[in-house]
């Protein structure tokens, strides 16, 4: 007896037909009926009353009938108990990230991650700077990419690089024709496009901070929930938007970018929780170093 024959038992008692039956199990009827012959056999007892019409079950085939319910529903059960313990088991690694690092390295990094450890189910969560401090304490995430130094004892940051910051300009604007860097003084005058709205302290904070560290109030006309947002709007000529270096990389055929005189850069830290020392984040430390040697 195996469970192939109780599945079709089942359903032959279900149909009360032999040829309905075998439609639904997609096989021709004369197998059905000898494996159905078999079980009988193996019983030692009729389970089906074949002059009834439609078929009837005997008393036998009624008990049978309700055994092998409670047989198979108990391995549905356990097939479904050891998946979610094999699911349970799987190691799991969740980033953090910031939109523009997504312009930056961190797809090298998520490569080469999957490509070593491709048994380890990674999850990618874009949220703030400040979010990610609170997902790492919280568990959420294991590691996390933002561009904002915040201080938290529970939290080590490790800033990766300083990119250089350049304008995002309309393709039409006059500064686009410009070949040397263009001074804050300059971009001062212009209408700005800083981002993300929400939540601050943010990349905008530092933007700002930057034309106000040379004396210069820039005036802020749009408030961009996002980065794309940001670039969108320049392209619509609303403003010029002060983006990282790596932004570039994502041309659009209504944008230019030029560069700025003063040393402008921004920090793309690494953050993770000060108690983990987890093999897989010990190999996202291995994977950057070895990107950034090479």
């Amino acid at each position: 007896m195996d469970l192939k024959q109780l599945r079709y038992f089942l359903v032959v008692a279900s149909e009360r037909n032999f040829t309905r039956a075998a439609q639904r199990l997609h096989i021709a009827q004369p197998p059905l009926s000898r494996a159905i012959q078999k079980l009988e056999d193996e019983v030692g007892a009729p389970l089906l009353d074949r002059h009834a019409r439609p078929l009837k079950l005997t008393p036998l085939g009624l008990l049978f009938q309700e055994q092998a319910l409670q047989m198979l529903g108990r391995m549905d059960d356990m097939k479904a108990m050891v998946k979610a313990a094999v699911a349970a088991e799987r190691r799991r690694f969740t980033i953090g990230f910031v939109a523009s690092t997504m312009y930056a390295r961190l797809p090298e990094y998520i490569r080469e991650f999957r490509k070593r450890a491709p048994d380890v189910e990674l999850t990618l969560i874009e949220c703030t700077t400040l979010e990610q401090i609170n997902a790492l304490k919280d568990g959420k995430i294991d590691v996390g990419f933002g561009r904002i130094r915040f201080d938290d004892p529970a939290v080590r940051r490790t800033v990766l690089t300083l990119e250089r910051l350049v304008v995002a300009l309309p393709i039409h604007h006059a500064l686009a024709r410009a070949s040397d860097p263009i001074s804050l003084h300059r971009l001062a005058q212009e209408p700005q496009i800083i981002y993300p709205r929400a939540p601050r302290p943010s990349y905008a904070d530092q933007v700002l901070s930057l034309f106000r560290d040379y004396g210069h109030e820039p005036r802020v006309i749009h408030e961009a929930r996002e980065l794309q947002i940001a670039i969108g709007l320049v392209a619509a000529e609303e403003g010029v938007a002060v983006v990282p270096e790596s932004i570039t990389r994502s041309r659009s055929h209504d944008v230019t970018y030029r560069g700025i005189f003063e040393p402008a850069i921004s920090p793309i830290i690494m953050s993770h929780r000060i108690d983990n020392s987890s093999a897989d984040l010990q190999l996202m430390f291995e994977i950057i170093a070895s990107n950034y040697a090479a």
